[in-house]
C-alpha cells in the first residue's frame, strides 16, 4: 500500500489533507463581484503549510463554480520573467486571440530558461514592442469579457523580476483592471519586498499567517490512515504541535516503521528528520539576536516576559522587538504574557547544534 502521508516540501497533501480557516478567508472574499481585497500574502515558518494554502485556494478558483464567475488562474514561477509568463498565459485564451490580432506576440512552443512551459515570442523588428503595454490590451479585453484574474506566487522575495512585476501590478490595480494576487513566503521576505519604493499597495496587502493544524482532526486522519486506536492517535496529534510538515513526517514515519518499531523510536526519527530538513535552514535565517532571544527559550515550554528579562540582561531593552520578530516569523508562540518555541521540538535542536 502506498504511503498517504506527504513529506515533500510545497507538495500538496491529496490523501491527508487537513483543511484550516485561511483559505475559506480567501476564497469568500472571491465569491464576491468585485472583491475587496486584491492581495493576500501568506507567510508562516517553514514546514508550516503555506503553499498547501496556496494550492487549495488555487483549486478551488480554477473549479468550474468560479470558472462560470469569469476567474481565470495563473502560476507564475518568481524565478523567471514574470511579465512575459503573464502575457504567455494570457494570450493563450482564446477570447484574447480572437480579439487581439497582434503581430507582436504570439505563443512560443520553446521553453523558457530552466523552468519549461509556454512563453510569448515577439518580431524581431518590432523596434517599439513593450510587454507592459501589450499585457494591457489583453487585460481590456479580459474586463470587457467580465474575467477577474488571480495571480499565483510561491515564495515570494526581492528579487528583480518581482520588484518589476510588482510595480506593473500595482499601475494595473490603479487602472481597476480586474487582477488579484495570492502569493506565499517567509515574513523577511514578504516584508521586504513590501518595502520597496512605490510598493505600499503590496505592503498594505492583507497578510495571513498560518496556523497550527486542528489536534482533533489530526488525530482523526492517523487513526483513518494508520489503523490505529484513538491514544496512539492523540499522543501523535499532540507530539506534532500542530505544525504540518511534523503531522506529515510523523505519519508518513509511522506507517513505514509502526509494525516493528515503538512509538518512541519513531519519534527520535522524527526528530532527526526535522532537524535535518527544517530545522537547520530555520535556524540559518535567523538574525543573531533572534537565535539569542529563542535560546533562552531551551530550558522549559513557556517563559514569562519578566524572566524573560533578567535572562537577557543588557539586551532586555530589545526585548520587544526580538519577540515580535520571532512571532512573525512563527519560532515562537504567544499566550496571556508567556512565550515559548513553537515547533515541536526546536528547543532539542537548538541545545544540540545551535549553541
Amino acid at each position: 500500500m502506498q504511503n498517504p502521508f506527504s513529506t515533500t516540501f510545497s507538495k500538496y497533501p491529496e490523501n491527508t489533507y487537513i483543511s484550516t480557516v485561511e483559505p475559506i478567508e480567501i476564497i469568500e472574499n472571491f465569491k464576491y463581484e468585485k472583491p475587496s481585497e486584491s492581495v493576500y500574502k501568506i507567510t508562516g515558518i517553514r514546514g508550516s503549510g503555506k503553499t498547501v494554502i496556496l494550492a487549495s485556494v488555487q483549486e478551488r478558483l480554477k473549479s468550474k463554480e468560479f470558472s462560470d464567475m469569469g476567474w481565470l488562474v495563473y502560476t507564475l514561477n518568481p524565478t523567471r520573467n514574470m511579465l512575459e509568463q503573464f502575457a504567455a498565459n494570457l494570450y493563450s485564451e482564446k477570447f484574447i486571440k480572437d480579439s487581439i490580432k497582434s503581430k507582436s506576440i504570439s505563443l512560443s512552443a520553446s521553453i523558457m530558461g530552466t523552468g519549461g512551459g509556454i512563453g510569448y515570442a515577439r518580431e524581431q523588428s518590432d523596434k517599439y514592442f513593450d510587454i507592459g503595454v501589450e499585457i494591457r490590451k489583453m487585460l481590456d479585453v479580459a474586463k470587457s469579457k467580465h474575467k477577474k484574474i488571480l495571480i499565483c506566487i510561491d515564495e515570494v522575495s526581492k528579487t528583480p523580476d518581482m520588484v518589476v512585476f510588482a510595480l506593473e501590478f500595482g499601475g494595473w490595480l490603479i487602472s481597476d483592471y480586474p487582477v488579484h494576487i495570492v502569493c506565499t513566503g517567509l515574513y523577511e521576505n514578504v516584508v521586504e519586498l513590501g518595502n520597496v519604493k512605490n510598493l505600499t499597495f503590496f505592503r498594505r496587502g492583507t497578510s495571513i499567517e498560518t496556523k497550527p493544524l486542528n489536534s482533533i482532526r489530526m488525530a482523526e486522519m492517523y487513526k483513518s490512515k494508520l489503523g490505529i486506536d484513538t491514544a496512539t492517535a492523540r499522543k501523535m496529534a499532540a507530539i506534532t504541535k500542530g505544525y504540518a510538515f511534523a503531522f506529515q513526517q510523523f505519519g508518513a514515519l509511522y506507517f513505514k516503521n509502526g509494525k516493528h518499531d515503538s512509538l518512541d523510536k519513531i519519534v527520535d526519527e522524527l526528530k532527526q528528520e526535522l532537524f535535518s530538513y527544517s530545522y537547520e535552514k530555520i535556524w540559518e535565517e535567523l538574525t543573531p539576536e533572534d537565535r539569542f532571544l529563542a535560546s533562552l527559550l531551551i530550558e522549559k515550554p513557556e517563559y514569562k516576559r519578566e524572566e524573560l528579562l533578567k535572562l537577557m540582561g543588557e539586551k532586555a531593552n530589545n526585548y520587544s522587538v526580538y519577540r515580535d520578530r520571532l512571532l512573525k516569523r512563527g519560532v515562537i508562540m504567544a499566550r496571556q504574557g508567556y512565550i515559548g518555541l513553537n515547533p515541536p521540538f526546536f528547543a532539542d535542536y537548538i541545545r544540540e547544534y545551535g549553541i
